[in-house]
């Protein structure tokens, strides 16, 4: 349609000297009363249609502030004609709630200094309203010219769409854009896209497995759909979506599926703005048991409305990434066919085929013939490392009922599933499509109550099932010489297992008993597993094998971030747990994997670390029976020769051998030999100072070590935690040791605080903030309170999982264990150590493990006389004073 200003020059002629807000007030009020009444109704209707009429809304008030403009008027149409074009979401007509209005002042010629004029006629109003908008103003060639050098550009105008204006400025910008960039290198183009992408999904990761994906820019995102919407502009100038079918990038199947697909990530994203009241992308902890009330989701089967949303979620997520790569091989194979002396794949299986460098069945009738092609094609992809194409993984899903006891016990079936455990996973995972076609809870049945089922009160944010085939695809790449963040360690122990099979067995199968919502997953999963491999024909010791490591999958993990870790006990209890060194390899390597498959706040250097370090301790047990009693005292003496050795002068060597005499024998076996003279240098400095520290960054990026060197005092942890917690700093472990002459020495592990460039002033003011609380200028308590009070609005929202209080006094011989689960409330830690003070006890370590939007703090305590608190009056009154605590939270 091509509109004229003349059309409106007698309403424009008649109110001269109105202005622009208030002659587009009429519109503004209209677009306002539109917009609510979608957002009103958008439960009721499809994602999709939303998108497209709230776009409609917009180009309905363009066009009639384009008829409306004065300003138009005198820009004189028919020397410089111009256009208003949408780009980006905007130009595709997927326009979410609260996402920018992407729009083009296009000019046939040079923009004109009254170009200004208009933008603020026209958008200003619309700035006013709260709408953000993003807008450009330039010529056609000014478009091209950017586009050439600029692939941000490029990618929104291949989402242009013409609104308002002289209409042949839009379809002559569109052929100078083919004309000049796109025919003339699509393939350079299409690899920058390519690059970009990988970029990015490095930058955001796989939102499919997420604890807060991004529904935009992660893997899985709603930019993998856009990047083959573009690629497929590029290469066969498509003009809408669904020619993403016509013109054969993807089948009829698979474009249905996603656009079942996008139409449920437009819903969550419309939702998530609804609840922000803002443009947001990534879907934060906090809002999501708010979005999935919102969208209608309800207790299913004992799960809540938020595991049912997010499981769904991930589903479609997990389908988009495929679909993507999918469509980048396909790319990567149209290459080959185009190149000379290109060897195309072939396959030898008989009644498999390959098409376009996808395999395929020959037809219907060879999978009735031979069933056992319905695995024989995922092994050929393995081994190949070739997908399956659209037609054969719809004949999968449609002949899975093939597969019933009789073919899941087949000898010749199990072999072939565990050649697919043990061979490397490429892009194509042969166990995510076995997955998504159906086939594996076919093979397993005990999958189906797993497969969207997502522990929300674990680390174990995503399905159940997604989460055992990435842990899987963990363990196959520690063990990878090509893997990019491969390491050595991890791969040498992978590598000197003798039985391979037996540790892909337990990590596919260690969440099983996650299927049934209810405590004790790991031995109700051990019981599990064990009936299925009893089916599938594996020997009993092999059996025996997994149903320990599904049992005991936790062991490792939870000793090493909830235990001292030099306590003898602790490591010879795990010791005798194992029992072989076999298994703790296997053992060891599972809870790696589990961690790495769980996220970020399972797996970091810091939980690398302590794991790590209780393996060598467990391996010294178990090949040498070398217990900490008989290490001790080599240890000890060799540490006190080499601090005399380091003595400069007879007095030096005396002052240290007075300084040994003060130093607790548990300081000398566990404080590592090149930190004691440090603190020895600490303990001089400290005088008559309340406390000296130092902040030692050499570890790594993500942590330091913060030792604390002081005069004992009752409460001393307490008001060390509460400033932390004051001053946003992270506290991840504390080590606690006093000496003889009644001198604290606290080493506290700490994330690093997240700005850099301001860390010096950030430990400086911790520094103050001690004082200032040891001196009792600072009142702790009531300077967490505001903290605490802004978190539970946050709270509130998410799950209502109980807290508790454990009191052991079995594993150790000298120390009452105190565990704590409790909401991850700013202040947790200084409130249950000074609970701990009142109930007259000494922490001697802490342990701080998160869960999500829980903790698990674990700390050693003795009384003031150094024995355990054993006595039931003594424990009853622990618990009570912790639970009196975190219940305030």
């Amino acid at each position: 349609m091509n509109f004229t200003h003349e059309q409106d020059e007698t309403m424009a002629i008649a109110d001269p000297g109105a202005t622009p807000h208030k002659r587009f007030t009429s519109l503004i009020t209209a677009l306002s009363d539109r917009k609510t009444h979608l957002v009103t109704g958008l439960l009721g209707v499809h994602a999709d249609k939303y998108l497209s009429r709230h776009s409609e809304s917009f180009d309905d008030y363009f066009r009639s502030a384009f008829e409306k403009s004065n300003v138009g008027l005198e820009l004189n149409m028919s020397r410089n004609p111009y256009a208003l074009i949408a780009q980006g979401g905007y130009g595709r007509g997927e326009q979410c709630i609260y996402s920018d209005v992407d729009l083009l002042f296009l000019f046939a010629k040079k923009v004109p200094s009254t170009a200004e004029s208009l933008v603020r006629e026209i958008v200003y109003p619309l700035w006013d309203l709260g709408i953000e908008v993003g807008h450009a103003t330039r010529s056609i060639e000014e478009c091209t010219t950017l586009a050439e050098s600029d692939y941000e550009v490029l990618t929104s105008l291949l989402d242009a769409r013409f609104i308002c204006g002289f209409s042949p400025l839009y379809s002559q910008m569109m052929e100078a854009l083919h004309g000049r960039i796109t025919r003339r290198r699509p393939d350079q183009i299409v690899n920058l896209l390519i690059d970009s992408n990988r970029l990015r999904h490095e930058r955001f990761g796989d939102s499919a497995y997420l604890l807060e994906p991004n529904l935009k820019e992660g893997r899985g995102g709603l930019r993998d759909y856009h990047t083959m919407l573009w690629i497929a502009r590029i290469k066969s100038n498509i003009k809408q979506r669904r020619d993403l079918e016509y013109v054969g990038y993807v089948s009829s199947d698979e474009y249905h599926e996603m656009m079942r697909a996008l139409t449920f990530i437009w819903r969550v994203r419309n939702h998530l703005h609804l609840l922000c009241r803002r443009k947001c992308d990534q879907l934060y902890l906090e809002y999501q048991t708010r979005l999935a009330e919102a969208m209608g989701f309800a207790d299913t089967d004992g799960r809540l409305p938020v595991e049912s949303m997010l499981g769904e979620l991930h589903h479609h997520m997990e389908f988009l990434k495929q679909q993507h790569l999918m469509f980048l091989y396909d790319l990567e194979q149209q290459k080959k066919l185009r190149r000379k002396n290109s060897v195309l794949k072939t396959t030898d299986v008989k009644g498999l085929k390959f098409n376009r460098g996808m395999l395929n069945f020959e037809s219907a009738e060879h999978i009735l013939n031979d069933p056992l092609l319905l695995f024989k094609i995922f092994l050929e992809s393995t081994t190949k490392k070739a997908p399956l194409n659209p037609e054969a993984k719809r004949l999968v899903s449609d002949f899975a009922y093939l597969v019933d006891d009789e073919f899941r016990a087949h000898p010749e079936v199990t072999r072939m599933f565990e050649q697919i455990l043990l061979k490397p996973a490429p892009n194509f995972n042969a166990l995510n499509q076995m997955l998504h076609t159906g086939l594996l809870v076919k093979y397993i049945p005990e999958f189906e109550k797993a497969v969207n089922r997502i522990q929300f009160d674990q680390y174990h944010l995503y399905p159940v099932v997604r989460h055992l085939l990435y842990a899987v695809r963990m363990v196959k790449q520690l063990g990878s010489r090509s893997h990019p963040n491969q390491d050595p360690f991890l791969r040498n122990i992978y590598k000197s297992l003798k039985n391979k099979r037996v540790l892909l067995w337990a990590t596919l199968l260690h969440d099983i008993g996650k299927a049934v919502p209810a405590a004790g997953h790991s031995k109700r999963g051990a019981l599990t597993a064990e009936d299925i491999l009893i089916a599938k024909g594996l020997k009993k010791n092999e059996i025996e094998t997994v149903s320990f490591l599904i049992h005991e999958h936790l062991l490792l993990i939870k000793t090493a971030t909830r235990r001292d870790i030099n306590d003898e006990e602790t490591c010879v209890s795990v010791a005798r747990t194992v029992k072989t060194l076999e298994r703790l390899k296997m053992l060891y390597l599972l809870s790696v994997a589990d961690a790495m498959a769980t996220g970020p706040k399972a797996w970091n250097d810091w939980t690398s670390s302590l794991l790590k370090s209780l393996f060598i301790k467990i391996i010294k047990i178990l090949e040498k029976g070398e217990l900490a009693a008989r290490w001790a005292v080599a240890a000890t003496e060799k540490k006190k020769i080499k601090l005399l050795e380091s003595a400069q002068s007879p007095e030096a060597r005396k002052q240290i051998e007075a300084l040994l005499g003060i130093m607790s024998p548990r300081y000398l076996i566990y404080t590592a030999e090149r930190r004691i003279p440090r603190h020895v240098e600490l303990f001089q400095r400290l005088g008559q100072q309340g406390f000296v520290w130092e902040i030692d960054k050499s570890n790594d990026a993500a942590r330091r070590t913060v030792t604390i060197c002081a005069k004992d005092r009752p409460g001393l942890i307490s008001k060390i935690a509460g400033v932390f917690t004051l001053d946003n700093i992270y506290i991840l472990d504390v080590q606690i040791y006093t000496w003889r002459n009644n001198v604290a020495v606290d080493i506290f592990e700490v994330r690093t605080p997240p700005d850099s460039i301001r860390e010096d002033e950030k430990w400086a003011k911790a520094e103050s903030d001690l004082r200032r609380a040891l001196s009792g200028e600072l009142d702790l308590g009531k300077a967490l309170q505001h903290k605490k009070s802004e978190y539970r609005s946050i709270r509130e929202h998410t799950s209502d999982r109980p807290q508790q209080v454990f009191i052991d006094n079995e594993i150790s011989s000298f120390y009452t264990i105190v565990e704590v689960v409790a909401w991850d409330v700013p202040g947790l830690l200084y409130d249950i150590t000074n609970a701990l003070f009142t109930c007259g006890l000494d922490v001697w370590v802490a342990k701080i493990a998160t869960k999500v939007d829980q903790v698990m703090d674990v700390f050693y305590v003795r009384d003031v006389d150094g024995q355990k608190a054993d006595s039931p009056e003594q424990m009853a009154a622990i618990k009570s004073a912790i639970e009196e605590v975190i219940n305030e939270n």
